[in-house]
């Protein structure tokens, strides 16, 4: 079975409120090491002249403040939900500040969880903005539709933070099989809202980018030509205006690992990423433009390396205190076989596709 049709929600929260062996990372990579394939993803790029792979220039500070969320997703990555306690402190967010005032890292990138329950959140944004750092936010939509954080569309266009918006699908049944009952619903009032402050118009130079994550044990299609179908959808349906659409491969880690293991679809959806190796996305791969921060100040190669906590590779800086951007950026990143899914097909990153 590989379509999406068994792909529903759970009300059941996060893997590890259920006490699933799935809860340790441990577990998911072992679940993964045990599946045949054809060639290891060493074995994949050393014909690309890759290995050992290392980052072109750290360009994006990607933060992860947290793992509790409104929503509990069924493909996250994050495991994240409103039983998640993983927060992380003003402390490590002054510890991020710290190092953005040393190196000139151009772009923060903000995640989570809903990275907008921090309560260091505002702050962190505030910071990096008056550091004159281009801010971005992962935003699940329906934050925005909740009392405490209703004016936090005006708050992101005071200070100009790029907008990176979760969205299933336009149809409204895809949107709430995936994410829960209401979402969209909720999700199109939230992208109204933004859209009357300027976001997405192509203007104001406020960036509103969507995205979508496929479901099931399949590829996201073509990012280009589902960019124009959904601007063509949201536009007639709900006069819905955005900038760009990113489509995202789900990594068979957290959740959707566990959605391919009921399934019976995980060794085919792991051969499926294997065979589908694109040289040209593993280039453009987000390892190497960028490195993570944990909710608790670890450093990771990844947000998916950080999920399965796989920290940076013996020898570089660990932590976000003691960051020095010349030694992240010599150090070897640490691969294994979830790495495939960012060079499937036209590859994917947190910025959409790699492969043109």
């Amino acid at each position: 079975m590989s379509s999406g049709a068994a792909f529903k929600t759970t009300r059941l929260g996060s893997l590890r409120s259920r006490h699933l062996p799935l809860a340790s990372s441990e577990y998911q990579l072992a679940e993964l090491n045990r599946l045949p394939i054809t060639r290891t993803f060493r074995e994949a790029l050393t014909p690309e002249g890759l290995w050992p792979l290392r980052p072109a220039s750290i360009e994006i500070l990607q933060i992860n403040v947290g793992k509790l969320c409104n929503q509990t997703c069924r493909h996250c990555h994050v495991d994240a939900g409103p039983d998640r306690t993983e927060v992380m402190s003003r402390e490590t967010a002054e510890q991020c500040v710290a190092a953005l005032r040393r190196f000139a890292i151009p772009v923060v990138d903000i995640t989570g969880g809903a990275p907008e329950l921090n309560p260091s959140f505002r702050w962190l944004v505030e910071q990096c903005a008056s550091l004159g750092r281009h801010v971005m936010d992962r935003c699940n939509l329906t934050i925005l539709e909740t009392g405490a954080h209703r004016d936090l569309p005006e708050f992101f266009a005071e200070h100009g933070v790029e907008l990176i918006c979760s969205l299933p699908h336009y149809q409204p049944n895809c949107t709430d099989t995936q994410r829960g009952d209401g979402v969209f619903e909720k999700s199109i009032r939230a992208l109204r809202r933004l859209n009357a402050l300027g976001y997405g118009v192509g203007r104001s130079g406020l960036r509103l980018v969507l995205v979508t994550n496929p479901v099931g044990a399949v590829l996201p299609p073509a990012q280009p030509c589902l960019e124009v179908e959904w601007k063509r959808e949201l536009k007639e349906r709900y006069d819905i205006s955005f900038d760009a659409l990113y489509t995202i491969t789900n990594m068979p880690i957290s959740r959707h690992l566990e959605w391919l293991l009921k399934t019976g679809n995980l060794e085919g959806y792991m051969r499926k990423l294997v065979e589908s190796f694109n040289p040209q996305a593993a280039h453009g791969v987000m390892c190497r433009s960028t490195i993570s921060v944990g909710w608790d100040g670890r450093l990771f190669d990844c947000d998916f390396n950080q999920m399965l906590d796989v920290p940076v590779a013996d020898g570089a800086p660990r932590h976000i205190r003691d960051f020095d951007l010349e030694a992240l950026e010599a150090r070897t990143i640490v691969t294994d076989r979830h790495c495939f899914g960012c060079t499937a097909g036209a590859g994917s990153s947190c910025g959409g596709t790699t492969a043109s």
